[in-house]
């Protein structure tokens, strides 16, 4: 392939009559190896995969710290004699758990991608290192926590209330939305955007990654939906047991579902810091050297 500069410090891949137009499948196929790339990466910092444990631990606090005291402070006599209606108070503690949720999210997965930016930089990263990055994007990450949770909200209210078509119509623009802000957190994290200059900056990146973005999402949902075969095999065996067969098999499958969503998580993020620097700076980063990252390129 050729290249030429569109400005400095950007550099798009130009490839000739037949050296690819990849087609689904093979965008796919080379997500699928982009993502064990990736896990060669995350293997040299295993330590980051503490970081979504952290998110999950953190959720789990804050779900405890709003829901717990909401409740106990429900008059449940005067539920029962219909004296009070919960209903708008529920909704505002509903509303307030979801930014919170959404800010714990979008904070942990830039410090994800702090930690892989760290690595594919030639640096060597710690959980300290990468949490202390996503703090100093605070001012960037919270809005953009923010504005993610609000769409979001805005789009489940219109979906519970729309009939089968409307569904369809909101599914389609979510997955629009999830596609074009795929970059946002890089954008914040790595090169010290905004929460809107972000959004701009990932909607304006959509255009050389959208194919690489699309096949990320099957690619990886493939990668979860085959690593969680074994799980269901083994409640699926110890099911057809039943009594205490079914309760060891549980206790073994629940562990390694939550091992396999911490680590697609980790690759996910390591695969679109990658995705980001390369759209960026047209650069193959740091471990990627030998992945076909760069052919995945082209104009569009």
């Amino acid at each position: 392939p050729t290249s030429t500069t569109d400005h400095p410090g950007t550099t798009t891949i130009l490839r000739g009559p037949g050296a690819g137009t990849l087609g689904r499948m093979g965008r796919i196929s080379n997500t699928i190896a982009l993502a064990k790339v990736s896990w060669r990466v995350l293997r040299k910092d295993r330590e980051l995969l503490l970081i979504p444990v952290l998110s999950f631990l953190a959720s789990i606090a804050v779900l405890a710290l709003i829901w717990l005291p909401t409740l106990s402070a429900i008059d449940t006599s005067a539920l029962e004699s219909e004296r009070e209606d919960p209903g708008a108070v529920l909704l505002v503690v509903g509303i307030i758990t979801a930014m919170a949720l959404s800010i714990i999210t979008v904070f942990f997965n830039g410090a994800l991608v702090a930690g892989a930016h760290e690595r594919l930089s030639g640096g060597d990263p710690t959980v300290r290192s990468a949490v202390g990055r996503a703090f100093s994007r605070l001012p960037g990450l919270l809005p953009w926590a923010i504005l993610t949770g609000t769409v979001g909200l805005i789009l489940q209210a219109v979906r519970e209330r729309a009939g089968w078509l409307g569904r369809f119509v909101v599914n389609m623009v979510g997955m629009a939305w999830k596609t074009a802000t795929f970059l946002v957190v890089p954008a914040i994290v790595i090169d010290d955007h905004g929460a809107i200059s972000g959004l701009k900056a990932s909607a304006a990146l959509l255009k050389r990654t959208w194919g690489e973005n699309i096949a990320a999402r099957v690619g990886f949902g493939l990668l979860g939906f085959v690593a969680i075969i074994p799980a269901v095999l083994v409640v699926g065996a110890t099911g057809a047991l039943g009594g205490a067969a079914l309760v060891l098999g549980i206790l073994v499958a629940v562990p390694y579902l939550a091992l396999v969503v911490v680590v697609l998580t980790a690759l996910n993020a390591v695969f679109q810091t990658a995705l980001s620097l390369y759209a960026t700076t047209g650069s193959v980063p740091t471990g990627f050297d030998d992945s076909n990252l760069q052919a995945s390129f082209s104009i569009r």
